[in-house]
């Protein structure tokens, strides 16, 4: 049982980062992205990107991923935004 909660968790952490994909998108149709604050982005940024030492260290995959895949995915949504403003 406890296999099919990793899976679950994996395609989890895989999936919820790429939300931001539609955002990304939606930022370059629209060549604009007053809607964001760039403060809520860049504040975002940051406390992943202060996740990751703790992330790298852990044992759990899932953690791992996760956070690679947010930082990856959200650091494009706050380049959109820097981008368009």
């Amino acid at each position: 049982m406890d296999n099919i909660f990793q899976l679950i968790g994996m395609v989890a952490a895989v999936a919820l980062p790429l939300w931001n994909i539609p955002l990304i998108i939606r930022i370059q149709k629209r060549r604009s992205s007053k809607d964001i604050s760039l403060a809520w982005a860049f504040g975002v940024l940051g406390c992943l990107l202060l996740m990751f030492p703790a992330a790298m260290a852990s044992a759990d995959i899932i953690f791992r991923v996760f956070n690679i895949a947010n930082i990856a995915l959200f650091s494009l949504v706050v380049i959109q935004a820097v981008r368009f403003r």
